[in-house]
């Protein structure tokens, strides 16, 4: 008797074989002599019907005290059923009751809950249907990338988590200590006692190190945690993130922004491929459309306009926007949705953006005034890449690190990079929560990671 997970059991049943299956009561609901189990496994979003009889040895005992939640392993015969909106179900022989869920406290029944509610149940979310569907995405999307990266030639480097630089050089990072003595030691700015001998704190970005392999072994990137201590609570911004972040030598501003939207091309187009089931959920429950919004995006070339060519477009709209828009300021999000959802209907790539508002290690115009940095910024959440030419020129990076106060004595081996071998070089960083987002269509980025940190609030 085989054992099945339920996804590779309704893709091609047995029917006529005895199968075992595990999982999770969904909901039970009795007949004259017997019942209906509907058990899910978490492997898709379909459950699977069990009849259970009332000859069972344990019908009366157990299986009908079952509730929501409760965890079973169950033997019996697959069938075709007659039942509308389902191919198989199984006739038990055997229902073992392996873990018991009291109705009375169990705070998951069979209703819609809100996902405000969710996030204070971070350790039972992922059993809803909505929390398991983000779950199987979020998966499949890390296999696409990996996938992607995997037949461009790319090698994969893990870069690390505790850095003593920072990247972004907007001293947001979270400090590491050591104890009770380290917090002593950080209060009385006794630093050469400090576990690394040196401050260190959690990495913004794996770029800089990405960047060292890069001019060894031509094209890798890093994908994994990063951290900024942003006092940030809105529904765009953790704590705690994922970032996906390629690096590549000889590769100027345009391979860079080639690839960035070859890639998410892929990754779209895997997902609704291998996620069907899942992103039907998002399309009639979460965001209507979803599927043709990201079908949208996969058919259709992405735009290219400058920093310069945006300002004017949200300068000519006379719209009353809560940042206002001038020459030389950031775009905010607002600005950013706007283009994408009200001027372009697409993801849009914004380029050449003021060298005033970018970090250091842009590769800068001849005339000093703009950056080879660029944006991806996607319809629903705004900036979804971010990416640039770095600076491959040593007399100019370090002019560039000594006008934003960087101690260059700390970054002697980033500079190194320019003196030894130097090539062009470019890179990006996706922010792999958003375009989950994206994908699925949440409301919340907190609803698109398994544990959300964000100021205040940090459970699990």
């Amino acid at each position: 008797m085989a054992s099945y997970r339920i996804a590779a059991l309704l893709k091609e049943p047995p029917t006529g074989q005895k199968v075992i299956i595990t999982g999770w009561i969904r909901t039970r609901r009795d007949a004259s002599g017997f019942s209906f189990l509907e058990i899910n496994d978490g492997s898709c979003l379909a459950n699977v019907q069990v009849i259970a009889e009332g000859t069972l040895d344990n019908y009366e005992k157990e299986v009908k005290k079952l509730s929501t939640g409760c965890s079973v392993e169950i033997s019996g015969v697959l069938k075709d059923s007659p039942a509308k909106g389902q191919s198989v179900e199984i006739l038990a022989d055997s229902i073992v009751v392996v873990g018991w869920a009291d109705p009375e406290h169990y705070p998951l029944q069979k209703k819609r809950h809100s996902f405000e509610f969710l996030r204070e149940i971070p350790h039972l979310r992922p059993r809803t249907n909505a929390l398991g569907c983000v779950a199987r995405v979020r998966s499949r999307m890390c296999h696409s990338i990996q996938q992607f990266f995997h037949q461009k030639g790319f090698v994969q480097i893990h870069t690390p988590v505790i850095t003593t630089s920072d990247c972004e050089g907007a001293g947001e990072m979270f400090q590491v200590i050591t104890g009770l003595e380290g917090q002593k030691q950080l209060d009385s700015k006794n630093l050469h006692k400090e576990f690394f001998g040196r401050r260190a704190g959690l990495t913004v970005s794996g770029q800089l190190q990405a960047e060292v392999y890069a001019q060894a072994l031509g094209s890798v990137y890093t994908f994994g945690p990063t951290f900024r201590a942003e006092n940030s609570n809105t529904s765009r911004h953790l704590a705690e993130f994922w970032m996906l972040e390629p690096e590549m030598a000889f590769c100027d501003l345009f391979c860079n922004m080639k690839l960035a939207e070859e890639m998410l091309k892929y990754i779209l187009a895997d997902v609704l491929e291998n996620c069907y089931e899942d992103m039907e959920l998002f399309n009639r429950f979460v965001e209507k459309g979803v599927v043709d919004k990201l079908r949208h995006v996969i058919d259709n070339d992405f735009i290219h306009i400058s920093y310069t060519e945006a300002v004017e477009k949200l300068l000519e709209s006379k719209k009353n926007f809560e940042y206002p828009v001038s020459w030389g300021v950031d775009l905010q999000s607002e600005h950013e949705r706007y283009l994408t959802e009200q001027v372009y209907q697409l993801p849009l790539i914004v380029t050449d953006y003021p060298a005033s508002i970018k970090p250091f290690y842009m590769r800068v115009s001849d005339d000093g005034t703009t950056v080879a940095a660029m944006d991806i910024l996607v319809p629903g959440i705004g900036e979804i890449v971010g990416g640039s030419q770095r600076e491959e020129r040593y007399d100019i990076l370090l002019g560039r690190m000594q006008n934003s106060g960087i101690e260059t004595d700390e970054y002697q081996w980033y500079l190194d990079l320019r003196k030894y071998g130097t090539t062009p070089h470019s890179g990006f960083g996706l922010g792999f929560e958003r375009l989950v987002q994206f994908v699925t269509g949440m409301a919340n980025i907190r609803e698109v990671i398994p544990f959300p940190r964000t100021p205040g609030f940090a459970p699990c």
